[in-house]
């Protein structure tokens, strides 16, 4: 006999819920004599490597807050998405899980269709450690030539301490580098990607003294989701763009960063130049 859904316990009604979506066959578990669908508790407890009676107690809601190791055991052994696992954290716990930084694979292409029909703003997709995996063509223009680089060079923090071409197109480069940096800083912990730093940081320590320099200051910046950028760029000359930065819905690994000409004269010259 199955047992009523209820609200008084959502953290319960959740895991029975996500076990029956479950098929114990490919699971490896039989599937004679079972009256209801998907996984029994015993079986999801033994997946997460827990005791069945601290699990049923879960599902009861008796025993108190899991930890958070209990929660990613239950996670796994229930093959919950990222969001469901998050889900999952904010019922058990009150706050979603620790950041677990994936390396990005790069975008789909409808995510690439965005990006195009953004020009003639220059758009481009980062990940958390702001590798560059996606543009489009405003942003080839006006920006850099991404597709002309090696995938594993093709990195914000490189181009800016390392590329006299950077330097060229600000007006005060050491200003927007520090500031670049303070929000490297806060987007990279953010994700949970310190091991994937430490190699990006010695390179940059070794090849660029400014870069060192700024990096044992230490400085965050927090509020970088939108300003006002201007360049100076090498046939139109100055241009200012409103720079915001938005999150990309169902990948938090990625932000999507875009480049929109600030007044209708810089938009129309951005144009002619694409034309």
């Amino acid at each position: 006999m199955t047992e009523p859904l209820t609200t008084e316990n959502p953290l319960g009604t959740y895991l029975r819920n996500r076990r029956t979506k479950l098929d114990p066959t490919a699971l490896g578990f039989p599937s004679e004599r079972r009256r209801t669908v998907g996984l029994r508790r015993e079986e999801v407890a033994q997946r997460a490597n827990i005791s069945p009676t601290w699990y049923t107690w879960l599902e009861q809601g008796r025993g108190g807050a899991p930890s958070a190791d209990v929660l990613d055991r239950i996670a796994r052994a229930l093959m919950l998405t990222d969001v469901e696992r998050e889900h999952l954290f904010l019922l058990g716990l009150g706050r979603p899980p620790e950041a677990r930084y994936r390396k990005s694979e790069g975008v789909t292409p409808r995510l690439q269709r965005v990006l195009d029909a953004l020009d003639p703003s220059p758009a481009v997709i980062r990940t958390a450690i702001w590798d560059v995996v996606a543009w489009n063509r405003a942003a080839t223009v006006m920006l850099i030539d991404y597709g002309s680089l090696p995938p594993d060079r093709r990195n914000i923090l490189r181009f800016i301490f390392l590329d006299p071409r950077a330097r060229g197109a600000q007006y005060d480069w050491q200003s927007v580098a520090r500031f670049a940096l303070g929000s490297f800083r806060v987007d990279a912990a953010r994700a949970g990607a310190a091991a994937e730093v430490e190699s990006l940081v010695e390179e940059l320590c070794r090849l660029s003294p400014e870069f060192r320099a700024m990096w044992r200051e230490n400085d965050v910046h927090g509020a970088h989701g939108e300003a006002v950028k201007h360049i100076r760029h090498p046939l139109l000359g100055r241009l200012a763009f409103e720079y915001s930065a938005f999150a990309v819905d169902g990948r938090p690994d990625l932000s999507m960063v875009v480049y929109n000409p600030a007044t209708p004269q810089d938009a129309e010259r951005i144009k002619s130049l694409l034309a």
